[in-house]
């Protein structure tokens, strides 16, 4: 009993965003944990690469765009046919342009919003039924530092991380009574091919790392390692928290020069 209470043998999850970096990640981590995976990706290489891995896992692929209400129809008439239920919904997909404040374009504003933010209440809203249904669903949001304080990375992703920090409660309260839990992590700078294209500046890196007082850059593992605890048994009794994954960046918060 003790040791079922830290796994996720069984379960059904879809992952959005699932071929690299944090989503590859948290696909790794939950088949290692004897859950049935849904890896969603906009590029079928990306998916095929990833589906390479694990030759004879429980590792579904679907090439889709969640960002557009054709994609996550796609996924959910898929997750429909191949399971007719769900346990857990990873929200991860997300994407930033990082500009000022006055140099944004409209369409630059809507493509942030709707990778980031629309997918994923949207896709919460599409999956209810089959999470309510499972009666131990689970929604993890994967958000950012970003939205938790300023870490001058665009003030549109930081818009949407912050929604998504709220999104968090607002459904953790109103589903509860469903058996739903919903939380979020907010991972700080991670070692990803997103973030590497700002981290290959040393000069940033240095203020980076000398901002946080861990002193390193995280690994996608520890962020998966996180979103599979909050899906756990032994997380039972936790709903409509947002658990900081940054190496204690959020003590300082981050304006470099």
């Amino acid at each position: 009993m003790t040791a079922a209470r830290w796994l996720l043998s069984g379960k059904k999850a879809v992952v959005t965003g699932g071929s690299k970096g944090i989503g590859a990640a948290i696909v790794e981590e939950f088949i290692g944990l004897g859950a049935e995976v849904m890896a969603v990706a906009r590029k079928e290489a990306d998916l095929q690469q990833l589906q390479a891995k694990f030759p004879k896992a429980g590792l579904h692929a679907l090439v889709a765009d969640v960002s557009t209400t054709e994609g996550r129809q796609k996924l959910l008439d898929r997750v429909q046919t191949l399971w007719g239920a769900l346990d857990i919904l990873v929200n991860n997909v997300g994407t930033n342009i990082r500009k000022p404040v006055t140099d944004y374009t409209p369409e630059e504003y809507d493509f942030v919003m709707s990778t980031n933010l629309r997918s994923a209440f949207e896709l919460s809203r599409d999956f209810y039924p089959l999470l309510k249904a499972s009666a131990q669903g689970n929604i993890i949001q994967v958000t950012s530092v970003a939205g938790l304080t300023h870490v001058r990375t665009g003030a549109i992703y930081g818009m949407t991380k912050a929604a998504l920090v709220q999104l968090t409660k607002n459904l953790a309260g109103e589903w509860a009574e469903d058996g739903i839990r919903v939380n979020a992590v907010a991972p700080w700078y991670i070692s990803t091919p997103l973030a590497q294209t700002v981290l290959q500046n040393e000069q940033y890196l240095h203020e980076v790392v000398t901002r946080t007082p861990m002193r390193v850059i995280g690994k996608p593992e520890d962020v998966a390692g996180a979103v599979a605890f909050l899906c756990m048994p032994a997380a039972a009794y936790i709903t409509g928290q947002t658990l900081a994954v940054d190496g204690g960046l959020t003590i300082n918060g981050f304006h470099p020069a």
